[in-house]
């Protein structure tokens, strides 16, 4: 797997590349500060294809003695990087915008500008499909964020370029939708930019899967369980594309080892159909035995309301 994403983190390298020559020389064509702000935007795509290559490369390194879990965290800084980049862009980009709308500047060449500003728009596109059906594949954050990144560009560079393409008709006095039109997409940069930190925050500090998620699992436990078992302390998080779940699992105190250690064998196993890149850690406990119930301790998901707590009973 860490090959193939390889592959699609060197793609979004080139797009960046292509589409930054392109978008650059159709802002030296018009003077459009709106045409100024995608390509700036191009130079940060630059910057975080680079930061997502280096993250995938060191993300897919083995666990060792110092890194039990593995090194799938530095995802999470790769996309907090790129969040950080894109805002410090929204940022240049209004300030751009400012200064265009303190001081007009005519805008020239519209025309051969708006068609190479199309032609970077449809290098991206293509880049951003691909990448986005890689991330879905590999279930890879930095993929995703790229490739989500890649694709705001096009939306904006394609209200862009309408936006330019109406200015090529309008009175001179319309020009000053230029800066506005920056300024627009300055705000619309930095709310991806901000969505992109909160996301790499949120895997940092270990947040759980989300409910749906939470809720096959949990169906699973129960129904492979059976009647008489029970659970307690349920956690997920994930690390990169690895996924980790542990949980105490309550059984019959007649139950043997065999048995449970069988029962155990079979929740792994539909757990691991839904997602093959997981590590479940299932702890037995004995259903009759009032230490069993300290869930408490550990935090997590119940199976009843007052069943996880000694302290209850």
């Amino acid at each position: 797997m860490s090959h193939r994403a390889r592959k699609y983190a060197y793609l979004s390298i080139a797009a960046s590349l292509l589409t930054m020559a392109l978008k650059f020389g159709a802002f030296f064509l018009t003077g459009s500060v709106g045409l100024f702000s995608d390509a700036v935007e191009s130079v940060v795509n630059l910057t975080a294809g680079i930061i997502a290559l280096m993250a995938i490369v060191h993300a897919q390194r083995p666990a060792d003695d110092c890194h039990a879990y593995g090194h799938g965290k530095v995802e999470y800084f790769s996309s907090g990087a790129e969040g950080a980049l894109v805002c410090c862009a929204a940022i240049g980009i209004a300030y751009a915008s400012v200064q265009r709308f303190l001081h007009p500047q005519p805008i020239e060449s519209l025309g051969l500008g708006l068609c190479v500003a199309l032609v970077a728009g449809g290098v991206n596109l293509g880049t951003s499909l691909a990448m986005l059906r890689a991330a879905r594949e590999y279930d890879n954050i930095v993929l995703e964020a790229d490739a989500k990144h890649l694709l705001t560009d096009v939306w904006t560079s394609s209200g862009l370029v309408a936006a330019l393409f109406i200015m090529m008709f309008a009175p001179p006095s319309w020009q000053i939708l230029d800066p506005i039109l920056g300024f627009v997409m300055s705000a619309h940069i930095a709310r991806t930019g901000i969505e992109l930190l909160r996301r790499s925050v949120a895997g940092l500090m270990d947040e759980g899967f989300p409910p749906g998620e939470i809720d096959r699992i949990t169906e699973i436990i129960v129904r492979v369980g059976g009647s008489g078992s029970g659970y307690h302390a349920l956690r997920t998080r994930k690390s990169g594309s690895l996924r980790f779940v542990d949980f105490h699992l309550l059984v019959p105190g007649t139950m043997t080892v065999k048995q449970s250690h069988d029962l155990c064998c079979r929740i792994e196993d539909e757990v691991e159909r839904l997602w093959p890149q997981v590590q479940i850690t299932i702890h037995v406990e004995p259903n009759e035995d009032y230490a069993s119930f300290d869930g408490w301790k550990v935090g997590g998901l119940c199976d009843r309301v007052d069943g996880c707590d000694r302290r209850k009973r």
